[in-house]
């Protein structure tokens, strides 16, 4: 099989591309800035982010500087506030990933609706945070936004959620679609398929549009990562210094399966095939002794050089904070290449009524 060039601009080549392109974004959820960094790739510029977790707040302030990175709740955060920060202008883009946790079909789903449950290093109820981002998208106005959650939003009972909140969406002004789109298909050597929803305000005319999934061979962990069943084992974390292979029962689990097939023990284990994307990285899989997406060849978890490369992310993007928070940044995010993708969609059909 013919290996497929793959590759990710570092920080600064983002650096220069950033603001090109004349249209302005506010974020919401923003985390480390992975969905901002797919922004930046298509030419945005960022104005304004909101991130209530600390430590993602770190990482995103250490690759975004100079945007304006509001850590309050997002039930504290008005409309008239961000315009204050961002100026009196007409907002072309609003974005945001609200926490997916209560409707991922690794959880408990609807056990949870209405709780305030651990999320990240804070606790917070997660299951009505979409409708803070429909609230903020009716009093701000944007001409389009992009928002992102998990494949279980669509699935079993979180359908009538789903219903809700593209009513909630609609009603403030849109034309709405939602889509499942999967970044192994958007150039990420990763299967991660996500609801995107894509709105237009109604005054202009325009029907959502989406990007278009390659029909080509997908970029594989192989293409990504370049491993091979003899490279020199190494189950220590170059950044942070952390242990980072299996637990011992675990890893007996994980001598029993080839790479392509995953645990009957264990459900989150995986052995992937390096022949093919990987599957979903989760926020939980930098876990001691957590069960996860491991290496091919090797028993222990992927470094977070590998991290990043598989979720299509700088080479230089900085990570802060134990190994575990760092995986965690990794699998909250949107993979930049992916938003790159919708974010171009979107920058066409703006720029073509400017």
């Amino acid at each position: 099989m013919d290996k497929v060039i793959y590759q990710v601009p570092s920080m600064g080549e983002v650096a220069k591309v950033k603001g090109t392109n004349g249209l302005k974004i506010v974020s919401t959820f923003s985390g480390c800035g992975g969905s901002c960094l797919g922004f930046e790739m298509a030419g945005y510029e960022v104005l304004y982010a909101n991130e209530f977790i600390d430590e993602a707040r770190t990482t995103y302030e250490c690759n975004h500087p100079g945007v304006h990175v509001d850590g309050r709740d997002i039930r504290l955060v008005t409309a008239a506030e961000i315009r204050k920060i961002i100026g009196d202008i007409e907002l072309d883009v609003l974005e945001g990933s609200p926490p997916c946790s209560s409707f991922s079909l690794a959880g408990k789903r609807d056990k949870h609706w209405g709780s305030v449950k651990s999320y990240s290093d804070k606790e917070q109820r997660s299951d009505d945070l979409f409708f803070e981002f429909a609230r903020l998208l009716k009093d701000l106005q944007p001409k389009a936004f992009v928002a992102e959650n998990v494949k279980g939003l669509v699935i079993g009972k979180a359908k009538g959620y789903f219903k809700w909140i593209l009513s909630e969406l609609k009603s403030a002004g849109y034309q709405v679609e939602a889509r499942i789109l999967d970044a192994s298909y958007l150039g990420v050597p990763q299967s991660r398929p996500r609801v995107i929803f894509i709105g237009f305000r109604n005054d202009l005319g325009i029907a959502p549009v989406f990007p278009t999934p390659s029909t080509g061979r997908r970029i594989s962990i192989r293409d990504a990562i370049n491993c091979w069943p003899n490279d020199e084992e190494n189950f220590i974390d170059e950044e942070t210094g952390e242990d980072i292979s299996l637990g011992k029962a675990v890893a007996a689990q994980w001598d029993l399966i080839r790479p392509g097939e995953s645990s009957d023990k264990y459900f989150q284990l995986v052995r992937p095939e390096p022949r093919l994307p990987v599957p979903t990285i989760t926020a939980s899989g930098g876990q001691t002794g957590l069960a996860s997406v491991t290496h091919p060849y090797q028993r222990r978890k992927f470094n977070l050089g590998e991290l990043r490369l598989l979720s299509s992310f700088p080479a230089d993007f900085v990570l802060t904070g134990t190994y575990k928070q760092r995986y965690e940044r990794i699998g909250r995010s949107v993979p930049p290449l992916m938003m790159k993708a919708i974010a171009e969609a979107v920058r066409d059909e703006l720029l073509r009524i400017r």
